[in-house]
This record gives C-alpha cells, structure tokens and sequence, in this order.
C-alpha cells in the first residue's frame, strides 16, 4: 500500500493556516468570558489611571521696587560779611575853623492882658446826701401786725418779747427789720420778724408829706393759762 504521510501533512498546514484566525478570535472571546465571569476585568478598570484635574495657578507680578527718595539739598551757607569797625575820629584841643554856635530863642514876652476882676469859677458841688430817717418813738397802725406762736415754743411753755428796729417807708410798709432784742427762742424772732414785714402802718409826715422813719416795735409772746 502507499503511504499517506507525506500527503495528509501539507493539507494540515493549509488547513491551520486556514482556520487560525478563527481559532484565534474564539479563544479571544473566551478568554474575555471568562475575565467578566471571574471579574478581572473590574480590577483591570481600578488600576487604570482616574481622571485628573488640575487648575492654573495665576502667579501675582512682583512688587514695583520703591523708587529712591531724592536726597535733601543742602542749601550752601553764604558767609555775612563782617563790618569793620569804623575809625574813631580824633579829638584835639584846637578850635575847628568854623565852629557852629547855636543862638538859644529869646524869652517870650510877658502877657499884657489886664487881669480880670471875675472870681474864678467853683467847681460843681455834689449833690447833697439823703438825710438819715428819723427814730419816731410811737406808731400806728394801719393794719397790725399778727404773729403766730410757734407750736415748739408753745408746747414748751417758752414765753417772751422780741424788740424790732424797723425802717418804714412812705407807703407805710416795714422796708427793714432788724433784730434789737431777742426774745431768747430764734423761733419766736423770726415768727415776730415775718409779722412785722405784713403789717401795714401809718406813715410818718414830716413838714405834712410822708417821709421814711425808724421805729422800735416790741412784740409779745404770751401763753395764756
């Protein structure tokens, strides 16, 4: 019998070479079915790079440099010139040859007006002081004067006179009171005081016209037991 050999093995090179690049795509694909089923392809996403952003940094310009000051000018210093003493001038004995003499103005005439026979005019005389007001020894009363007891006092038991100096005036109202005499309670003087300044009394005539006066007016106070 012949052999067959040498005739089956270049019809199986023809036939690889044939059918390689489908034997090739279908051990592609199941390779890639089994990286899904067995999740490599996942782990092979992870270890690609990831997207990376990056942003522009705007560098600022540097500082201007400061300009140099000018330097201050010095203002040149200008020397005064020094005055020189001026020569003194020589003093001799002997005359100038024109010596200058200065007459001195002659006397004035004495007045030749007659002296006057008028008397020489006073000065204006002030005019002359307000009299003082007259001490009056007795008053009268227009309206009399009412005091009221202190309450203090009364309770007390303190009793007394105060003596009051009091100028009256034309209208015959108390213009000043003064304490002459107290009565020993500064309650009771001044309850006097207050009473006096509202009374009302007759005015002093003097030559038949009102005219101020002084008069001493006692006020009593009295408990009546």
């Amino acid at each position: 019998m012949p052999s067959t050999a040498p005739l089956s093995s270049p019809f199986l090179s023809q036939q690889l070479r044939r059918f390689l690049p489908l034997i090739i795509i279908i051990g592609l694909h199941i390779a890639l079915f089994y990286a899904l089923r067995s999740g490599l392809v996942h782990q092979v996403a992870q270890m690609m790079p990831r997207e990376i952003t990056a942003s522009l940094i705007t560098l600022q310009p540097p500082a201007p440099e400061p300009k140099p000051q000018p330097k201050p000018k010095t203002v040149p210093v200008v020397k005064k010139p020094v005055a020189k003493p001026k020569p003194r001038p020589i003093i001799t004995d002997k005359p100038a040859p024109q010596a200058i003499t200065e007459e001195a103005p002659p006397p004035e005439p004495p007045s030749k007006e007659p002296p006057s026979d008028a008397p020489p005019t006073a000065a204006p005389s002030a005019p002359p002081a307000p009299a003082m007001p007259k001490l009056i020894s007795g008053v009268s009363y227009i309206n009399p004067p009412r005091p009221v007891y202190p309450p203090l006092d009364a309770r007390m038991g303190n009793e007394g006179t105060v003596t009051l100096r009091v100028l009256i005036n034309e209208q015959g109202r108390a213009e000043r009171v003064e304490v002459q005499k107290s009565s020993g309670s500064l309650r009771m003087d001044d309850a006097a005081r207050q009473a006096v300044m509202r009374a009302l009394f007759k005015p002093y005539l003097e030559d038949g016209r009102p005219a101020p006066a002084y008069a001493i007016v006692p006020i009593n106070f009295t408990l009546n037991r």
